[in-house]
C-alpha cells in the first residue's frame, strides 16, 4: 500500500447488488430509462427517476454509526480503508493458479496509463508488493465486505476450473459466476467474520483454510472518488433515492451520484451487461471541490466550467470569492451538485461523461439564471 500519501488514505468501495423477481403486474414496467448514455442532459431538462416496481435488484447500502467521526447516520455502500495484507505476496500462494495471467485474470483497460487514476496507475513494485493495484483494491472491497456485512463473495476450487478456462479461451471471465455468494454454514460465516475483524490478516488465512478465492472477477471498475476535506438494508436505487428525497435517510453525494447512474439500467442484466463491457475503458480520478455560495454547497466535478484546473492538494471548502471560479470559458459546462441541505441535493449536468459512462438520472436542475449559477 502507498504509505506516502498526504492528503488522502487508500481506501476501496463495492456497489453490490444483487437480483429478485418482477410479479407479474410488473412486467410492462421493465424498460429501461433510454436517454442516450453519453448525451448531456440540459439544464433545464427534467426526466424522472424509475418506479421501483422496474427494478429486478437491490442494492446493498450500510448505515453508519451515529457516533462515526465521518458522515454520521449516512447510509453509503460498503467498503472501508486499505489494508497492508491486502498487497501481502501471500496472495500469490492463494492466487497460484493465475501466476501466468496479467493482474491474475483480469480483463485490461484500454485506458492509456498517463490518465488512468493514482490507485491503478501506481506501480506497486516499487512499494515493495507483487500484488497489481487493480486486484488489491478488490481484495480490499471484498473483505470490507464481508466484515461490515457479512456478505462474503468467493470462488471455489471447483469453479477455478472452470474461471480458468474461460481465461485461456479469452472469453474475458464474463461467464464467471459474477454474483456468487459463500455456501459456508452461517455459523462459519459469523466465526471467519469476527476473526477478519480482529485482524484484517485473516482474510488470507481463511481463504487457504477454506480453499476459496475472493472472487475479485466478479468486480468491474466503475469509478474513483477522492474525498474532499451499522446497520444494513437492500432497496433499489429508486427506492433509496425516493427515501432520501422523503428525508426518511442520508445518503452522501457520492452514492446519491452512483446510485443517479445505476437508476438509467433497472434490470440486473442490463447492468451486468453494461458494467462488464465499460470498465475495460478506464475511469476518471474525481476529487469533488466544494464551497459555500448563498447559505449552500457547491460541489464541482471535473468537466465544470468552474473546476479548478489544478486540483493537486485541494481540501479545503472555498467560496465564491476564489478567483480561480472566474472562468470566462464556455458556460455551458456544468457538472456538479448543489446541497441545499444535508436531505436536499440537486445534479446539474451538460456535460458528455468520459469513458463511456452513464449520466445520472437529473430528477430536478435549476434554471441558468438561479442563483446557484456562477
Amino acid at each position: 500500500m502507498n504509505t506516502n500519501l498526504k492528503h488522502w488514505k487508500e481506501a476501496a468501495t463495492l456497489i453490490l447488488v444483487a437480483g429478485h423477481r418482477l410479479g407479474a403486474d410488473c412486467l410492462s414496467a421493465r424498460t429501461p430509462v433510454t436517454a442516450a448514455r453519453g448525451s448531456p442532459l440540459g439544464s433545464s431538462g427534467r426526466s424522472h427517476l424509475p418506479h421501483e416496481s422496474c427494478f429486478d435488484y437491490d442494492v446493498l447500502l450500510l448505515k453508519r454509526s451515529s457516533k462515526s467521526g465521518f458522515m454520521p447516520n449516512a447510509y453509503v455502500f460498503p467498503g472501508g480503508m486499505l489494508d497492508s495484507s491486502d498487497f501481502s505476496s501471500e496472495w500469490l500462494d492463494i492466487f497460484t493458479s493465475f501466476g501466468n495471467f496479467p493482474n491474475f485474470g483480469l480483463r485490461s483497460v484500454t485506458q492509456p496509463v498517463e490518465t488512468r487514476p493514482p490507485m491503478f496507475a501506481t506501480d506497486r513494485l516499487k512499494l515493495g508488493s507483487p500484488i497489481p493495484g487493480e486486484v488489491a483494491f478488490r481484495i480490499c472491497a471484498l473483505r470490507e465486505t464481508f466484515e461490515e456485512s457479512g456478505v462474503l463473495l468467493v470462488v471455489s476450487k471447483v469453479e477455478e476450473k472452470s474461471l480458468l478456462k474461460n481465461i485461456e479461451d479469452r472469453c474475458a471471465t464474463d461467464q464467471v459466476p459474477h454474483n456468487k455468494a459463500s455456501d459456508l454454514c452461517s455459523s462459519e460465516l459469523t466465526k471467519w467474520r469476527a476473526l477478519v475483524n480482529q485482524n484484517s490478516s485473516n482474510f488470507i488465512r481463511m481463504c487457504r483454510e477454506l480453499e476459496v478465492l475472493p472472487n475479485i472477477w466478479a468486480l468491474h471498475e466503475w469509478s474513483n472518488w477522492l474525498t474532499p476535506t451499522g446497520r444494513y438494508g437492500w432497496s433499489t436505487p429508486s427506492e433509496v433515492l425516493q427515501s432520501y428525497q422523503a428525508r426518511e435517510i442520508w445518503i452522501a453525494p457520492p452514492q446519491f451520484y452512483e446510485l443517479s447512474r445505476m437508476c438509467r439500467l433497472p434490470l440486473l442484466n442490463d447492468l451486468h451487461n453494461f458494467s462488464s463491457q465499460r470498465a475495460t475503458e478506464g475511469c476518471e480520478q474525481w476529487l469533488p471541490v466544494v464551497y459555500l455560495k448563498d447559505q449552500h454547497y457547491i460541489s464541482l466535478l471535473p468537466g465544470d466550467k468552474h473546476y479548478p484546473l489544478d486540483t493537486l492538494g485541494a481540501s479545503e471548502v472555498g467560496t465564491s470569492a476564489d478567483p480561480q471560479l472566474e472562468d470566462p470559458q464556455d458556460d455551458s459546462a456544468l457538472h456538479r451538485l448543489v446541497i441545499i441541505d444535508p436531505s436536499t441535493i440537486t445534479l446539474q449536468i451538460t456535460i458528455t461523461p468520459k469513458y463511456k459512462h452513464l449520466l445520472p438520472v437529473v430528477e430536478q436542475t435549476f434554471p441558468r439564471d438561479s442563483e446557484s449559477q456562477l
